[in-house]
């Protein structure tokens, strides 16, 4: 798994429509005259996700009120991820709260119509379900000190419910890339081979002090024992291997 930035679908994009299934069966879509759509793709185990799960949830509690139609959508191969299956994703939305669907698209069809690369990926609709934003939730990242408040996309959300123009400088999300299936690749995924990390695992998960490095110190660390690719991702993409040397 590599760390991986939003395509960044053309704003005025239609939302492509769908119909996919949540973890009990019920079919569920865009919905009709709403004020706004957001559109979430996310997966359960995915360290970039996990740091903004109550920012997700969050968004649900503030925003559903107003009429804002919300979708979160899974879209990983779960032949690689089992954990991002249907019953793992019905515990991860009760446990973290979620007030609006969670849904399965386990053809990856939905996630390459909106040319999803990664986890979290957002994508912000408005009323005529035009594409207004697409890209990160925040500034938060792991082993980053910064807090997940949701700033960038609040701020789209916010535009959008007030009738005001939202900005188009707008800054991609970053998060694990979606595992597409062997046998029905994407045509955009242009991630690099991801890095060789497990040799460094007993390094970080024996030394006393890496969860209170700073995020260069760890990057160098790991550079010493970890073949490296030179690649303007590399610094997230190291980041993420101390999330995800939690959950391997």
């Amino acid at each position: 798994m590599a760390a991986t930035e939003s395509q960044m679908l053309p704003l005025g994009t239609t939302a492509p429509g769908f119909s996919l299934p949540d973890p009990d069966g019920a079919m569920h879509g865009l919905a009709d005259n709403a004020p706004a759509h957001l559109v979430m793709f996310i997966c359960n185990h995915c360290p970039f996700v996990v740091h903004v799960q109550d920012e997700l949830a969050r968004l649900g509690r503030d925003y559903g009120p107003h009429g804002v139609d919300i979708v979160a959508i899974s879209a990983n191969d779960v032949s690689t991820y089992p954990q991002d299956g249907p019953e793992h994703m019905k515990r991860f939305a009760a446990d973290n709260g979620f007030t609006f669907p969670y849904l399965y698209d386990e053809s990856q069809a939905v996630a390459k119509a909106y040319r999803a690369a990664c986890t979290p990926d957002f994508f912000l609709f408005d009323a005529d379900k035009r594409l207004v934003y697409r890209g990160q939730l925040d500034d938060a990242r792991p082993g980053k000190p910064v807090p997940s408040d949701g700033r960038d996309l609040r701020a789209a959300l916010d535009a959008v419910l007030a009738g005001r123009h939202v900005m188009e400088d707008q800054r991609a999300s970053m998060g694990c890339n979606i595992t597409t299936q062997a046998a029905n690749p994407t045509d955009y995924d242009r991630s690099p081979p991801p890095v060789a990390v497990r040799s460094a695992a007993p390094l970080l998960r024996t030394s006393p002090v890496v969860g209170d490095l700073t995020v260069p110190v760890v990057v160098s660390v790991l550079a010493e024992h970890v073949p490296v690719v030179n690649h303007p991702l590399l610094v997230g993409r190291l980041v993420a291997v101390t999330g995800l040397l939690q959950v391997q």
